[in-house]
Order: structure tokens, then sequence, then C-alpha cells
């Protein structure tokens, strides 16, 4: 057995963690890195198997406008609402990411070559209506490797049920919790059994289940920092990958249960883990550290580019760091209850956070493309 050494582990990291079973996606999408061919040179060269987009991204790509003068203008023209000009400029790069991903999707057998796209979210906390933007969004991209994200809020567990349901594929998005994870699979499980009932081919619906890992040491970090004692400050940069290994736990023990079992047999896919938020906040952390530290088979770690180069460059990928760590894990979140911060309130608040800041985005995305419809000469309503 050849021994892994810190040089050899460095050595091809992106390569090692793709062999230890980890998908890597990119968290990020815009029409320049379409267009320019990057995202075509990702696949090609940095193992990247699939993309993830929220409302941030969006902004960000859209509101910059570069790209996407030639939609917009027609866009204009055409007088279309605000609302639509920019479903229509999303849903266009996610099918053009679709397209560029799909031998890979192909090559896997629909496992990897995902495009993920956001339900509105300001529909986070209205089921019917996530499940009508949800049927929407799948029409709209039209490519069978999309995915459709849906938030898991309480009113976003029975919309991602009817979902897959429907036989639509989603990534749930904005986990912070262990109980609400447990949930998320559950309400999957749920989707699956109504697919099956509705004589669909389960061997087609695929999701994913995005797990959020730095927002909560960010959170949970700031309360330490105000203790200021040394118990606390030893428990800095701990709790977010004890969070995540406990999820991982979680999932290898409701995937190994009868339920599933069940449904494995008439040809169902597990929803994977995917840790999401992967790039540090504190700069005191090691830049690798969420990727480094949550290898473990079935899983997908989705990356901004610069998080991706950092693992390319220095990544240390020595195997499993997952499924060896429960008691810490545990120990380690017992602790900080032991502190007096509690591991409920965080949660909670990290995803009324979450909801708001993309909700904020979103609205941020819509007032500079309202701008730009008007500067043409349109009053977009």
């Amino acid at each position: 057995m050849i021994e892994v050494t810190e040089a050899t582990a460095t050595a091809g990291a992106l390569d090692r963690l793709s062999d230890e079973g980890v998908s890597i996606w990119l968290d990020d999408l815009s029409r320049k890195r379409i267009a320019s061919g990057n995202l075509a040179g990702l696949v090609a060269t940095k193992n990247v198997v699939g993309v993830t987009t929220n409302p941030s991204i969006f902004q960000a790509a859209i509101g910059s406008g570069e790209g996407y003068e030639e939609q917009l203008a027609d866009l204009a023209v055409r007088g279309v609402t605000v609302d639509e000009a920019v479903r229509m400029m999303t849903t266009a790069d996610v099918r053009a990411a679709a397209d560029i991903l799909r031998p890979v999707y192909t090559a896997t057998g629909g496992r990897d070559g995902r495009v993920s796209i956001e339900v509105d979210p300001r529909l986070a906390h209205h089921t019917a209506a996530t499940v009508a933007e949800a049927k929407q969004l799948a029409w709209l991209v039209d490519r069978p490797n999309v995915m459709i994200k849906i938030p898991a809020t309480r009113a976003g567990l029975p919309a991602i049920t009817e979902v897959i349901g429907l036989g639509i594929s989603v990534n749930v998005t904005l986990i912070f919790s262990l109980e609400r994870y447990r949930e998320v699979i559950d309400a999957y499980l749920a989707g699956l059994e109504q697919a099956a009932a509705r004589g669909l081919d389960l061997s087609t619906i695929h999701s994913v289940a995005s797990f959020f890992v730095s927002r909560v040491d960010s959170e949970i970090d700031k309360r330490l920092t105000a203790l200021g004692t040394d118990a606390a400050r030893a428990l800095k940069g701990r709790a977010a990958l004890a969070n995540a290994r406990l999820a991982y736990q979680a999932y290898e023990e409701v995937f190994a249960g009868d339920r599933w079992t069940a449904l494995a047999g008439a040809g169902a896919n597990r929803q994977r883990p995917l840790w999401a938020s992967t790039g540090v906040k504190d700069p005191a952390y090691k830049d690798t550290l969420y990727v480094d530290d949550l290898v473990a088979p079935g899983t997908v770690n989705t990356m901004p580019e610069a998080t991706l180069d950092a693992t390319a460059d220095h990544g240390v990928i020595t195997g499993d760091t997952v499924t060896g760590g429960y008691a810490q894990a545990r120990a380690d979140l017992a602790a900080v209850e032991a502190l007096g911060i509690s591991y409920d309130e965080v949660v909670t608040r990290l995803e009324e956070e979450g909801v708001a800041k993309f909700a904020v985005a979103w609205q941020d995305l819509l007032d500079a493309v309202t701008k730009s419809l008007m500067s043409k000469g349109v009053d977009a309503e």
C-alpha cells in the first residue's frame, strides 16, 4: 500500500478528490464564462462535472451587463416585464451551461453533468407557488440535466415532495440544521414514492441536498469570539465541519434503511449530500478547509472558482475525512452548546438570513434590469 504523504496528496488534488467519490461542481455561472469557453475549459481540465447558481450569482453576472446587452435590447423591444426579462436571461445561461455539460451527464448516467437554477426566492414560504415555479423553470430550460433548486424552508418541504413526485430533479438548498436535513431526505423519499405511484421511471430522478458549511462557522465563531475564553477560542472553526459530518452520518443511516431499500429496488437514486458555501469566510483558515476536511464517497462539493483554484494548487486530499469523525463532531457541537451557544437558535437564524439575502439579491437584480430596460425606452412593469 502506498503511503499518502502531504506531497502526494497535493499532487493532482482534484483528481484525488474525484477518485474519492466527490463530484466537483462550480458554484458560479455567467454569460461571459459560457461564451469565452471558460466553463468548457474547467470541465476539460479541472474535473468540474456540474454547476450551481443562486440569486446572488445571477445578480453579480447580469447586474454587470457584460454579455447580456444584445438580449436586453431584444427584450426591451418586445416590451417584456422585468420578471420575464430576468427569467429569459437566467434560463438561457442555464440552458447553455447544460449543453456544455451534456457529455458529462451522458457519461455518468445522469449522476453528474447537472446545472441548477433556483426558484424565485420571494416564493420561499409559499408551497404552491414554489411548485408552479419549479415546473415552469423545468419547462423553460428544457434540458434533462437541469436541477431545480428549492429552499429547505418549512413551506419548501412539501414542494420538494411534489416536484420530485412529478419526475423533476431537485437541488434542495439552504440546509443548515441536522433536523431539517432529515426532513429533506424524508421529503425526497416521499416524492419518489409518489413518482413510483404515478408509474414514473425512478432512475431518471436525481437530487442533491445542499448543506451549507462556512456560514455555520461564521455565526458560531462570532459568538465564540464574543465569549473570549480559551475554551471558546479552541472551538473556533470546528462547528461547521462537525455539523456537516453528522449530516453525512444521517445520510448513511437513512439510505441503509428499509424504506430506501424498497425504492432502490425500483431503480431510485440516492439523494447525495452537497457541501455548499465552501469558500472560507475567515482568512485565518486555510482556503481549502471545507474541501480537504469534507471528503466522503457519494458527495458533491460545489466551489467558487477561487476555492477550485486553491484546491488544484495546494489542496491536501488524504482520503475520507468524514466517516471516522462522528464522535468528535458530536463532542464539538456539545462543547459549543455547553458554552451557552444555542445550536437551534443559530441554524434557525442562518436559514432566515439565507432566504432574506437571496431575496435581496434577486430584488437588486430586478432593479438593475429595470434600469437597463428603461434606458432602452421601455417602461418595465
